[in-house]
């Protein structure tokens, strides 16, 4: 086997993983738990140790251009991928962390080769069929969870840019969903759209308060980041 491993933490002993030369170890992370609009997504990667990818990190740590190279050698070089999401509608039924789990399931279970274990970002693991271990900040300490979180980043970007399409005039493509400035002042220009959030505050208190009758207050959008 290569001497770059694949699915490692850096600095680790290997007495000390969760796992061993004979598991089939799949990485997996989320995009888009934040954001006002658009599905949450998951991704689930089995990297093949004779062929490493070099560069793989946490996602949010990469230029857009870098995870745009990355992602196709993901596809590529791994063993079996998979992107899956989990609605709008589905985030408002079940709120975001659990349809959070449900996309990372539901990627692992679309993997078209089956895992022994299943490497979560976080601090907590959907429940799922397979031995699963969630690692903090693990999108940055294990490299088929960086896989992961490129795939699931590159193409939860891809769909916000689609439905900037769709609704040009809320800027889709330029905050992908989240809160910035711009998002929220189109917010209150046009109202919330089909693909908004609507279990989150800003978009609830929208839906709350009749504009045409009262200014919204300016701290009912909650923290505004930088566009």
């Amino acid at each position: 086997m290569s001497k770059k491993r694949v699915n490692f933490y850096p600095g680790l002993p290997p007495r000390l993983r969760p796992f061993t030369d004979l598991d089939i170890v799949c990485g997996v992370d989320e995009a888009g738990r934040g954001p006002l609009a658009g599905p949450v997504y998951a991704a689930a990667v089995i990297l093949d140790p004779k062929r490493p990818i070099e560069g793989l990190r946490d996602s949010k740590k990469l230029s857009e251009a870098r995870r745009d190279e990355l992602a196709p050698q993901i596809r590529e070089y791994a063993l079996a991928w998979a992107i899956c999401q989990a609605s709008c509608e589905e985030i408002d039924s079940l709120n975001i962390l659990h349809a959070t789990m449900l996309a990372m399931r539901r990627a692992v279970e679309a993997l078209h080769m089956i895992p022994t274990l299943a490497l979560i970002d976080g601090n907590r693991c959907p429940p799922m069929d397979i031995r699963a271990h969630a690692v903090i900040e693990g999108d940055d300490k294990c490299h088929a969870i960086s896989a992961a979180s490129i795939l699931a980043k590159t193409a939860r970007d891809a769909e916000l840019v689609r439905l900037h399409v769709q609704y040009p005039q809320y800027c889709f493509d330029q905050h992908k969903g989240y809160s910035t400035a711009l998002h929220l002042e189109r917010l209150r220009l046009h109202g919330p759209s089909p693909v908004h959030r609507r279990s989150f505050a800003p978009v609830r208190n929208l839906l709350q308060v009749d504009l045409f009758a009262a200014p919204m207050p300016d701290d009912a959008f909650g923290e505004v980041l930088p566009a």
